[in-house]
């Protein structure tokens, strides 16, 4: 019987030529997408100027469920991140119902994503807002990304690499430029905020700062798994902590009427440069939910391929391309799923989903890297490269954060969530029948 941290071997292998620059890439890729563009006037309509505050502290508590992840990400040097610390831990359903759940949030964001990429081209040219227009746009763009993923994970990361870049240089020149127009007197009122708006506002940081928990999926293509994970979870969580407040900041300082503002960094943009900058903020938003989609699929479909691997999904999704070493089938399945959802408009509800999953792969990370510290575990795993100070506070903080979700979940992304688990609790069990089942078994290698 062999255990998540020893996967079976295949004849053909994943490429390990991720380094740990690509991997804060695809970190950072991942946690600012279409969001940051909009969400300044969201948090600023909660609790006004304390938002450039709230940058800060989301940023911190990120960073202690972060820590969690380098701690037990740097045991581990296969393909799945999440899914491979919580089943060690806590067992082969746990371990399943992380990974589907980070499976279906990956599809289901690329196809809001998609759909939004649509929405913005649409300002520019309004016959890919809506119609056959809106289905090429979002058909096109999946095709484009899907092939980059199928021809190598140099290929893919390469991409990343230049629409990360892409994303953060219009935000450099938002940040740069608006200093000069800064205007103290927009952020010195701190008036009074209740607890409603408090944690309304914590919610929707714990949102925005979403999407870093992708970075030890690939892990199973890095160079140094234990030794780059660390790295780049950190360094994200410092990147886009650095990049999101003082994007808030130069916002709230030059954008008079801010929580007035369904585009707010557009609008801060043209009233310091023009109509230059305002387009300057659509390029750059363009380019980030782009590069959002092209990480949806590298990272949705290696975990669909860590549950194959490891025998909880049929051979089927863990075949590697011969050619490519690419996991060619995971990555086709991953973006039908999403093209489905994103053309049927599908998508709308199952983003309710978003908060219970954040919370089952959060809270499993945190709680695996206390448990995995038991002499249980001795031989089972590797001794972390990297290791948390201060004991067991950071890791139950991080538990604290992590739960802190679900209180501030609406009741429909409850039962949303809840429902999504109740199919991975039946796809579950069916593996489990199909593998005790001669006659259905796929486990027979």
């Amino acid at each position: 019987m062999r255990t998540p941290a020893q996967p079976a071997l295949q004849a053909q292998t994943l490429r390990r030529e991720l380094g740990r620059w690509d991997l804060t890439a695809i970190g950072v890729n991942q946690v600012i997408g279409g969001a940051i563009f909009l969400m300044p006037s969201q948090v600023a309509a909660q609790i006004g100027a304390w938002s450039v505050l709230a940058f800060v502290l989301a940023g911190a508590a990120s960073l202690l469920v972060a820590l969690c992840f380098a701690e037990v990400g740097s045991r581990f040097e296969s393909t799945g991140g999440p899914y491979l610390y919580t089943r060690t831990a806590f067992g082969r359903f746990a371990g399943f119902e992380v990974g589907f759940m980070q499976w279906f949030t990956r599809v289901a964001s690329h196809s809001s994503i998609v759909n939004g990429v649509a929405l913005a081209l649409g300002f520019y040219w309004p016959a890919v807002a809506s119609g056959f227009g809106r289905s090429a746009v979002i058909i096109g763009l999946t095709f484009v990304l899907t092939v980059i993923n199928l021809v190598g994970i140099r290929q893919s990361a390469w991409v990343v690499n230049l629409l990360t870049i892409g994303k953060l240089l219009p935000l450099a020149v938002f940040i740069a430029v608006g200093a000069f127009f800064f205007r103290s007197a927009n952020v010195a009122p701190l008036g009074p905020v209740t607890w409603h708006q408090a944690t309304t506002a914590a919610l929707l940081m714990i949102f925005v700062f979403g999407g870093y928990d992708v970075v030890p999926v690939p892990a199973g293509e890095a160079s140094d798994p234990r030794r780059h994970v660390p790295f780049a979870l950190v360094m994200t969580i410092v990147i886009v902590t650095a990049v999101m407040t003082l994007t808030q900041l130069v916002t709230t300082g030059t954008l008079p009427n801010l929580a007035d503002s369904k585009t707010p960094l557009a609008d801060a943009a043209y009233a310091f440069m023009g109509s230059a900058g305002a387009l300057l903020i659509g390029i750059g938003s363009l380019i980030s939910m782009t590069g959002n989609n092209a990480g949806q699929i590298l990272t949705g479909s290696r975990m669909l391929f860590a549950l194959a691997e490891n025998g909880q999904l049929p051979r089927w999704f863990g075949r590697i391309h011969a050619r490519y070493r690419t996991p060619a089938n995971a990555i086709l399945f991953s973006a039908t799923v999403a093209l489905v959802l994103a053309l049927t408009g599908s998508f709308v509800k199952l983003a309710l989903v978003s908060a219970v999953a954040r919370l089952v792969t959060y809270t499993g990370a945190s709680a695996s890297t206390l448990i995995l510290r038991g002499q249980r575990f001795n031989g089972v795993v590797k001794k972390p490269a990297f290791v948390i100070a201060f004991g067991p506070l950071v890791p139950i903080l991080a538990v604290l954060v992590s739960v802190a979700i679900l209180f501030g979940a609406t009741r429909e992304q409850v039962l949303g969530g809840g429902l999504a688990l109740a199919a991975g609790a039946v796809l579950f069990a069916l593996n489990q029948w199909s593998r005790r089942d001669p006659a259905c078994s796929y486990e027979s290698r």
